[in-house]
């Protein structure tokens, strides 16, 4: 191991001691503009075509990875698919009858779905002031009635009476939850195993700090203590390598970022966004200008509150990014096809986010075009609409926070492969516990679980664009999560990541167009052995359908279940140990997934897994009635995961293959009622 850095504890009290002088002079103005109500009208996203040339002219935008990898089919992708965003969950009905269910008491949970960019586009277009007005809560939001539940025609004589009549009886009101009781499912840190030391594993685990010096309540030591300068496609470039060069105004290739000194005037604006600059040491804020024009032109910043953010925030977050010895060791790229982990510090985000919101970061090659989401924020700086007013407010409160105080703990960043796909009808494994409400929200209700993100296949879906539904939310109020963009590559079909350790910075309420920074977040969420929090999300991206009944093809449920299964399982602890999983409507809304089937195929994966499940259908009491009855109608049963398999099989060969609509007469759940019992288990010899 390298020595330690001297002189650390003063560089850290010299880097941030200014803060407080600054806050002096320019008492409670950036307050002010967080909280300041927006005067502009609902201003919707910029034109698709307009939005396309931008990000066609910048760096890093993303292309679906299922292409080809050379130039000449690169240019041939259109611009939907190189601004994906994750899918939104479109709203329940909740006039349907409800029918009686046991043990059922109230407590809460919710959860949001995402979407396109070009759906969330033209739903911009299509909102009225007024109804952003009127839709303050998430819950509100999806509080519209649904479409309706498709008429059933029994063509089997074995459906007992009982079993014809369910989802007709009445529920009463007041239900808000069904199921095993929410305090009774497995959270950690209680029901956390003992973690090994930690140490980087060549191959396996990179780790960028000195293990042997990480206390509690200490900024992490990085490692190693000199910078090692590597410029190549398996690690990310770095904005201060040597090779980092871009033209300016005259021709002259400069370096963006010296390591050996480092000067506000070394960072040099980007040749493709020249704008005036201003006096001083103003080099720095030439992508900065942008931030200026943008946030004043809009009528958000009073002029005391702009003099306070260029004289104290955007400094401060300046000499964030411009801090040495911070990221030292190579950051390895999370690459197709290989499990591999990250462990950084808070700190250690703080700076790359930081670099990011300047754009210091190099433009990708073709190939990383093709395959990595974007990570500089110069889409967020592009328009003038209020959803991105309300991200730059939350994302300007974690800069503000951690530049006052450096959060002292690790974040791990695990890309995990699923090996072998499951023999899934061979199965002889039960359903577990189930929890499922139509209230409340995972970041609230599923502390401690294992929180299932919607995600993209490039993680973080628009979040840095026009996106902001569930993974974008997510994402913005816990900031830490936004560097996985970084480094991860687009996800496979039997692929995962799994971020553990990060921080909640900001409240806020609404969704998509309704969306608000609501204040600066306290995060009291203990911490484990490595000084992360316990806070592990899970990133799991749904397939999407154009046509309803495809997501029934056994091929595309083997394909749902092993991706749930792969974001479910822990490769190293046994399932007594495991905490239950909060999820939802995963794949559904414009992703065209069926609510009902995607609910059952989350079941299974976590049974195989060994957790429990706390599901949260959002607002809607009937799917939540729905579920609950076909959970306790196959566990009263005993039917065993590979037998439930077998039955969704039998569902597309008998009812989707020979219908003639768009969607079956029959349901899933009513067929699976009717044959329970009057079907033989699947040979496992086949």
């Amino acid at each position: 191991m390298d020595a330690q850095p001297k002189n650390r504890d003063e560089r850290t009290k010299g880097y941030f001691k200014k803060t407080a002088l600054r806050q002096q002079k320019c008492p409670n103005t950036l307050e002010r503009w967080l909280v300041r109500p927006l005067k502009i009208s609902n201003v919707t996203e910029e034109s698709s075509s307009q939005e396309g040339v931008g990000m066609a002219d910048d760096v890093g935008f993303q292309i679906s990875p299922t292409l080809s990898l050379d130039e000449k089919d690169a240019e041939k992708l259109s611009i939907s698919d190189i601004d994906e965003e994750t899918q939104p969950l479109t709203p329940q009905n909740l006039d349907h009858p409800q029918p009686q269910s046991a043990a059922a008491t109230v407590s809460g949970f919710s959860q949001k779905n995402s979407h396109d960019e070009e759906e969330l586009e033209k739903q911009a277009a299509s909102s009225s002031e007024g109804s952003a007005k009127k839709r303050i809560k998430i819950t509100d939001f999806f509080s519209w009635p649904s479409s309706q539940r498709l008429p059933v025609k029994r063509r089997w004589p074995d459906v007992s009476s009982e079993e014809a009549d369910r989802g007709k009886k009445i529920k009463p009101a007041h239900v808000k939850w069904m199921g095993t009781p929410i305090s009774e499912l497995n959270r950690i840190p209680e029901c956390g195993g003992t973690l090994p030391p930690l140490n980087g594993i060549p191959g396996q685990h990179t780790v960028l700090i000195r293990t042997d010096l990480l206390k509690k309540d200490e900024v992490p030591v990085p490692y190693p203590s000199k910078f090692i300068d590597i410029w190549d496609n398996i690690h990310v470039k770095m904005p201060c390598s040597s090779k980092n060069t871009i033209p300016v105004e005259d021709q002259v290739i400069v370096q963006v970022i010296s390591t050996s000194n480092f000067r506000v005037d070394q960072l040099i604006i980007s040749a493709s966004d020249q704008l005036p600059r201003k006096t001083n040491n103003a080099q720095f804020y030439g992508k900065a200008t942008n931030i200026n024009r943008f946030l004043v032109l809009s009528k958000v910043l009073d002029p005391d509150a702009v003099e306070h953010l260029f004289d104290s925030l955007l400094p401060d977050m300046m000499q964030l990014a411009l801090r040495p010895l911070f990221l030292l060791q190579p950051i390895p790229l999370l690459k197709r096809g290989v499990s591999h982990s990250i462990t950084m510090s808070q700190e250690q985000v703080a700076c790359l986010l930081a670099n990011a919101f300047f754009c210091t970061f190099p433009q990708r090659d073709i190939r990383e075009c093709c395959n990595y989401p974007d990570f500089n924020f110069f889409r967020l700086f592009k328009g003038s609409s209020s959803k991105k007013m309300e991200k730059l407010k939350t994302l300007m409160c974690y800069f503000k926070m951690v530049t006052q105080q450096i959060p002292t703990g690790l974040v791990t960043f695990s890309r995990r492969k699923l090996e072998k796909p499951l023999n899934w009808k061979s199965s002889k494994t039960l359903l577990t516990k189930l929890h499922i409400t139509c209230e409340g929200t995972i970041e609230d209700d599923g502390y401690g679980m294992l929180q299932v993100d919607f995600a993209n296949k490039f993680v973080g879906g628009g979040v840095i664009g026009a996106g902001l539904v569930q993974e974008e939310i997510r994402f913005l109020i816990n900031p830490e999560l936004i560097v996985s963009r970084l480094f991860t590559e687009a996800l496979d079909d039997d692929e995962c990541l799994v971020v553990t350790g990060t921080q909640q910075f900001s409240k806020y309420t609404g969704y998509n167009e309704t969306y608000k920074w609501s204040g600066s977040f306290q995060d009291k969420t203990p911490r484990d052995a490595w000084q992360r929090m316990c806070t592990e999300i899970v990133a799991i991206d749904a397939l999407k359908f154009e046509h309803f009944l495809e997501q029934f093809h056994p091929s595309k449920i083997n394909r749902e279940l092993n991706k749930a299964f792969c974001g479910f399982r822990h490769p190293e602890e046994k399932s007594p140990t495991l905490a239950a999983v909060a999820t939802g409507n995963w794949g559904c809304g414009v992703f065209g997934g069926d609510t009902r089937l995607k609910a059952l195929i989350q079941m299974l994966a976590a049974a195989e897994a060994g957790r429990d499940v706390a599901y949260f259908t959002f607002g809607d009491s009937q799917l939540m009635t729905d579920v609950y009855n076909m959970h306790s109608f196959l566990t009263q049963r005993n039917i065993s995961v590979g037998e439930v398999h077998h039955l969704l099989g039998l569902y597309y060969s008998s009812v989707c293959r020979s219908s003639l609509t768009q969607r079956p007469d029959v349901s899933l759940y009513s067929f699976i009622y009717s044959q329970v019992g009057s079907y033989e288990a699947p040979d496992e010899s086949n």
